[in-house]
């Protein structure tokens, strides 16, 4: 199983973006998908998730300004960022729980990373 992400880039401060991020290989289903934020000098920490109902949760700090989507039927996750802000910059990392095809579920996959750079 691998997460290919992409869409990463530099913004200005009150711009978007829009990442995405597709699951490959032996995949029987995914469930819960996620995007996470390694601030320069800090802990990864959960940015947004989204189950395969599409129920979403997001951080307080990018309420209302970031939103997450999924195409089931292609195994992507989307992260709409709006009113991009200096402080959103770092790397954004993917993760999934998967069920792959020798009926293992796992959370433990993810992207490789995509640098998102607001600068002010």
């Amino acid at each position: 199983v691998q997460l290919q992400a992409s869409g990463g880039g530099l913004a200005q401060a009150g711009g978007s973006l829009t990442l995405s991020c597709s699951a490959s290989g032996s995949i029987i289903m995914v469930h819960d998908m996620r995007w996470y934020r390694r601030a320069p000098g800090k802990q990864r920490d959960l940015v947004a998730g989204i189950t395969s109902g599409g129920g979403t949760n997001y951080a307080d700090s990018v309420t209302g300004r970031f939103t997450i989507s999924r195409d089931n039927a292609k195994k992507t996750v989307y992260l709409q960022m709006s009113s991009l802000k200096p402080e959103d910059t770092g790397v954004y990392y993917c993760n999934a729980e998967v069920l792959n095809s020798d009926w293992v579920l796992s959370s433990n996959y993810w992207g490789q990373g995509t640098q998102v750079t607001v600068s002010s």
